[in-house]
C-alpha cells in the first residue's frame, strides 16, 4: 500500500508529535481537534488542520476532505464518564459511518483502544483473553473496537497507560497516605514508543489483528512513584499493607513485537523520560 496521506482523528498529546514525527518524513497530515484555538498551531507546523466533534454524533466541517485520507488514526480516548458507557461505542459508530456516508476510498484504519478493557486475572494477559464485551470489565470498548475491526482494513492497539515528558506518576500520588496498591505492577507505556508503534503500522500495516502497546517490563507501582518523588523531589507516598491481595494484570505486548519487530525505546517504565 502507497501512504502519502494520513488522517489523524484527536491530534492532541500523542497525536501531535506522531503528526511531526510523519511531516518530517514527507506524508502529508491532516489533524483533528476540538480547540479552535490550536488551528494556528496546526497550520504553522505544516498541518492541514479540522474542527471536528464528535457528540457523538459529527460536528464540523469537511469531514469528507478529512477522511480523504490512505491511514486514518483514531484517538479519541475511550472514556465514559457523564456521557455513560455507550457514548464511545456511539462516536466510533458514528465515525464508521462517516466514512460510508462520504464515499471516501477506504482507508487503513489505527484505532486507539485502552488495556482498560482486560479484568484483572492474577497473570499475564494477552489480546485473545478479551474478544467479545462479556470477556470485558469495559464492554463498551470492545463493541467500539468491534466496529473497527469489522470495516476491514484496521487494527486496534490497546495501549497501557500512556506517559512521559510531563505526566510523571509519582506527581498525581505525592504526598497521599496508606496506598494499598504498591505492589500491583504497572502496564504503562511511553510517549515515545506510543509514537513509534503507531509510525511503525503507518509503514507496516497489520489488517485485522488487535495489539496490546504497553512496555515489556512491569515493576510495581511502588517502585516507580518512590523513584519518581525521588527523582524530582515530590513527597514520596506512604504505603500500607491491603486488606486482602490486590489483583492485578500483566499484559503481555510479546504479539506486538513479533509482527512488527518493534524495539522498545523504554522497556522499562523505571527508565522513563520526563520533562517535570
Amino acid at each position: 500500500m502507497s501512504v502519502k496521506t494520513v488522517s489523524i482523528l484527536g491530534c492532541g498529546w500523542l497525536g501531535f508529535p506522531l503528526a511531526e514525527k510523519l511531516l518530517d518524513d514527507g506524508y502529508l497530515v491532516k489533524g483533528s481537534t476540538t480547540s479552535k484555538e490550536k488551528l494556528p498551531i496546526f497550520w504553522k507546523r505544516g498541518l492541514k488542520p479540522y474542527e471536528l466533534n464528535f457528540n457523538p454524533e459529527p460536528e464540523g466541517e469537511d469531514l469528507a476532505d478529512f477522511f480523504d485520507t490512505d491511514v486514518l488514526i483514531i484517538d479519541i480516548p475511550p472514556k465514559a464518564g457523564k456521557q455513560g458507557d455507550q457514548f464511545h461505542p456511539q462516536q466510533i459508530q458514528a465515525v464508521a459511518d462517516g466514512l460510508r456516508k462520504t464515499g471516501a476510498h477506504e482507508p487503513y484504519i489505527l484505532y486507539v483502544s485502552s488495556t482498560s478493557i482486560y479484568p484483572d486475572l492474577n497473570r499475564e494477559v494477552v489480546e485473545n483473553d478479551v474478544v467479545t464485551p462479556d470477556q470485558s470489565v469495559a464492554p463498551a470498548f470492545v463493541e467500539a473496537e468491534q466496529t473497527i475491526l469489522a470495516l476491514g482494513n484496521s487494527t486496534v492497539l490497546r495501549f497501557g497507560g500512556l506517559l512521559g515528558y510531563n505526566r510523571i506518576p509519582g506527581r498525581y500520588v505525592a504526598g497521599k497516605q496508606g496506598l494499598t496498591t504498591g505492589l500491583v505492577p504497572v502496564n504503562y507505556i511511553h510517549r515515545d514508543d506510543g509514537v513509534g508503534v503507531l509510525y511503525a503500522l503507518v509503514k507496516n500495516p497489520q489488517p485485522g489483528q488487535t495489539f496490546n502497546v504497553v512496555s515489556p517490563e512491569h515493576p510495581t507501582r511502588e517502585a516507580v512513584y518512590r523513584k519518581n518523588c525521588d527523582d524530582f523531589g515530590y513527597e514520596t507516598p506512604t504505603f500500607a499493607e491491603p486488606p486482602e491481595p490486590e489483583a492485578f494484570k500483566i499484559v503481555s505486548p510479546a504479539k506486538l513485537i513479533a509482527a512488527i519487530d518493534y524495539q522498545f525505546e523504554y522497556e522499562n517504565p523505571l527508565a522513563f523520560y520526563y520533562e517535570p
